[in-house]
């Protein structure tokens, strides 16, 4: 399924090698492009959305993103090889560069802005950060009222349980992959527009 990186011009693959010595970050690797066809045939962006991806490694998604609903998409990664990889994948990404961001900070850190709508994980730390981050975009909702997305792939059920025991965010939509349970996206959402 690399074609994506080929026509995109782009190099998003590998897994990554050795693991971060703080268990609260978790091992890299890409959602798969079959993986992604199928949730955004299910789940469609607008070009008006911008999704940040928390853990974008070489930014497999924001340009997947971009290319597929020409939405704008910010990247967070707090591997500076990481971040080095997606920035040359920038350089070389043949759609509107513009539209796509990486910064190289930790999750907790990313300021979230009024026109970031989408919000995407997967599994690319404890829950504890997680927390921390879902605490961060509810607070910028306050601030600026909209509505609200979490994109989780292979959700964790600590991810979940936070979710749904303690935020006002809601599941609205399930996408199982084939072939194993646990391999499915969940979209949760909080729309504070009309409180």
């Amino acid at each position: 399924m690399n074609n994506f990186d080929e026509m995109l011009n782009i190099h998003t693959s590998g897994d990554q090698i050795g693991f971060h010595e703080s268990f609260h970050y978790h091992r890299y690797e890409p959602t798969p492009y079959q993986g992604l066809e199928k949730l955004f045939s299910e789940y469609r962006l607008k070009s008006s959305d911008r999704l940040v991806d928390f853990g974008s490694g070489k930014g497999r998604l924001p340009f997947y993103i971009h290319h597929t609903f020409r939405a704008s998409a910010a990247g967070v990664e707090m591997s500076e090889d990481f971040y080095r990889e997606a920035m040359e994948n920038l350089r070389n990404y043949k759609g509107e560069k513009d539209r796509i961001s990486f910064q190289c900070i930790l999750a907790q850190e990313y300021e979230i802005t009024p026109q970031d709508s989408h919000f995407y994980f997967f599994n690319p730390f404890s829950v504890q950060i997680f927390m921390k981050v879902v605490n961060n975009i509810l607070h910028s909702s306050e601030e600026n009222p909209c509505e609200m997305d979490i994109i989780l792939y292979y959700p964790s059920e600590d991810y979940i349980f936070y979710l749904e025991n303690s935020t006002p965010f809601e599941l609205i939509k399930e996408v199982v992959l084939e072939g194993n349970e646990n391999e499915r996206f969940l979209v949760y959402r909080f729309n504070q527009t009309f409180d």
